[in-house]
C-alpha cells in the first residue's frame, strides 16, 4: 500500500501550484478565480527513492460563498479521515484568516501527522511574517513558495520522515533504469511523454522548464523499466539560482542511479559542448548508452549519406568510446520511439552479459597469439589465460599475463574491441584488466 497524502486549505493559497510542484503536471487548472481546481485532483509523487500519492482537496468545493466555507471544513475531515499526512497551506502574504482558523482547529483534533505550510514565502523577509501562524496551534510553519520550487525539498523531507515507512520490495531492483539526459529543449519530456503516451511533464519550449527529475515505471508493448526524467544540463557557469543549481545536480544523480542513459540530441543543432559533458558524465560513471538524434522530422536531407555523415560526425566527438547505438527519431511524431525503448534495452542485456570462460579463451587466445602484445625491452610478453569476474556492474574481463606492466594502454584498447567484435557489447562500456598470472 502506497501512503496518500492530501493538501488542504482554503481557496487560492497555492493548494494546486503545490500538488503539480510535487506531481510535476500541470493537470490541476491554476487561475486566480477561487474554486477554479475542479475535478479530484490525484497524481503520485516520488521523493528520495520513495513514493506516495497526493491528492489536492481543491477540486471539491462548490463555488457559492455560503456553503464555500462548510464544504472546506468538510473537505478537511474527510482528508483527516483518509490520508496518511496532511499539508495545510496558508499564504504569508494574506496572513490567518477566520477560515485559516476553523481548519486549523479540525487539524489540531486529528491524530495524523499535520504540517502547516506557509506558501508565497517569495523572499527571505517573507519568512519573518510567516511567525503569526505558529497561533494556529500545529507546530513551525514551513515556509515554501510553490510557484518557485523554494522550500519544497525541505518539506517532502519532513513529508518523508512523518509518513509511516513501507515495506520495500526487494524484486524491483532487477528492473532496468534508463535515464533521459541531454541539454536544455533537446526534447527529453516530448520523448517521455511519448513513451507513456500522457503529458506527465510540462513541455514547453523554455529550455529548463524540467527542474527535477522523475521515475516513472513503464510497463506496457512487452517493456518493463523505469524512466528516470532528467532537468536539463546546464554548464556550471550558467547556474546563478539554487534551481539550477539543483537541476544539474539532479542530472548526475539521475545518470548515477541509472543503468542505461538515452542521450538527446538535437538533429537541428548537431553536437555542441554541452552534449559532451553530459557523454562523458555517462561514461565517467560506466553508464550504457543510447544516442537519440531528436526532431528527424524537422531535417531536410534524410539520405543514407546524411546519416551516415551525422552518426561519423557523433563517434568522432565522443571516440575512443563509440560502440554505441544511434537512433534517428522524433518525440513529436513519435517516429521510431519504440526502437528508441527496443534499443535500450538490449543495451542493458547487453551489459549483463556473461560469457564462459573456456569460450572466451577459445576465441581470445588465438587473437592473441597472433597479435601479441610488443616486446619491451627484449622481453615477450605472454598472455596464456583471460575471464570474466561476474557480478560486476559493467562486464569486466582480466587477461593474465607474465609483465603485465609492460602491456601498453594501446593494446588494452586492440583487446576491447576483440571482445566488442566478438559478442554483442553494443552500447556498454567494459573494463579489460591486465594482472600478474
Amino acid at each position: 500500500m502506497g501512503n496518500l497524502v492530501a493538501i488542504v486549505g482554503r481557496p487560492n493559497v497555492g493548494k494546486s501550484t503545490l500538488f503539480n510542484r510535487l506531481t510535476k503536471t500541470r493537470h490541476a487548472i491554476v487561475s486566480d478565480v477561487a474554486g477554479t481546481t475542479r475535478d479530484r485532483q490525484y497524481g503520485k509523487c516520488e521523493w528520495n527513492g520513495r513514493e506516495f500519492s497526493v491528492v489536492d482537496t481543491g477540486g471539491w468545493v462548490v463555488n457559492s460563498d455560503d456553503i464555500f466555507e462548510d464544504a472546506i471544513r468538510e473537505q478537511v475531515k474527510i482528508a483527516t479521515e483518509e490520508a496518511d499526512l496532511v499539508l495545510f497551506v496558508v499564504d504569508v502574504k494574506s496572513g490567518v484568516t477566520d477560515l485559516d482558523s476553523d481548519v486549523a482547529q479540525i487539524l489540531r483534533k486529528t491524530k495524523l501527522p499535520v504540517i502547516l505550510v506557509s506558501n508565497k514565502t517569495d523572499s527571505n523577509e517573507m519568512q519573518y511574517y510567516s511567525a503569526e501562524f505558529y497561533s494556529l496551534g500545529l507546530g513551525d510553519p514551513i515556509c515554501i513558495s510553490a510557484v518557485s520550487g523554494f522550500g519544497t525539498g525541505d518539506l517532502l523531507d519532513i513529508v518523508l520522515d512523518k509518513l509511516p515507512k513501507e515495506q520495500k520490495d526487494e524484486a524491483e531492483e532487477n528492473i532496468p533504469r534508463f535515464a533521459v539526459v541531454g541539454r536544455p529543449n533537446a526534447g527529453k519530456s516530448s520523448i517521455i511523454n511519448a513513451f507513456i503516451g500522457e503529458e506527465r511533464n510540462i513541455v514547453t519550449e523554455i529550455a529548463g522548464t524540467t527542474r527535477d527529475s522523475i521515475y516513472t515505471r513503464y510497463d506496457k508493448f512487452g517493456f518493463d523499466f523505469y524512466l528516470v526524467d532528467t532537468a536539463g544540463i546546464r554548464r556550471k557557469n550558467k547556474v546563478n539560482e539554487d534551481l539550477e543549481f539543483y537541476s544539474v545536480m539532479r542530472s548526475i544523480r539521475a545518470i548515477e542511479n541509472s543503468d542505461v542513459c538515452i542521450l538527446m540530441i538535437d538533429a537541428t543543432r548537431g553536437i555542441e559542448a554541452q552534449d559532451m559533458n553530459i557523454f562523458q558524465l555517462i561514461q565517467k560513471n560506466n553508464k550504457s548508452l543510447v544516442v537519440v538524434v531528436n526532431k528527424w522530422d524537422l531535417v531536410e536531407d534524410k539520405s543514407p549519406i546524411a546519416i551516415k555523415t551525422f552518426e561519423n560526425a557523433i563517434r568522432e566527438r565522443m571516440a575512443p568510446f563509440v560502440d554505441f547505438p544511434i537512433v534517428f527519431a522524433s518525440a513529436l511524431t513519435k517516429q521510431r520511439i519504440f526502437k528508441v525503448l527496443e534499443t535500450a534495452k538490449q543495451v542493458y542485456l547487453n551489459r549483463k552479459v556473461r560469457i564462459g570462460t573456456s569460450k572466451l579463451n577459445e576465441v581470445m587466445l588465438p587473437i592473441i597469439e597472433a597479435t601479441p602484445p610488443q616486446s619491451v625491452k627484449g622481453k615477450y610478453i605472454k598472455i596464456k589465460y583471460c575471464n570474466q569476474i561476474p557480478d560486476t556492474q559493467i562486464p569486466t574481463f582480466v587477461f593474465y599475463a607474465n609483465l603485465p606492466q609492460y602491456v601498453k594502454e594501446q593494446y588494452r584498447r586492440f583487446l576491447e574491441n576483440q571482445l566488442r567484435a566478438n559478442w554483442e557489447l553494443t552500447g556498454t562500456p567494459i573494463n579489460v584488466f591486465i594482472r600478474q598470472k
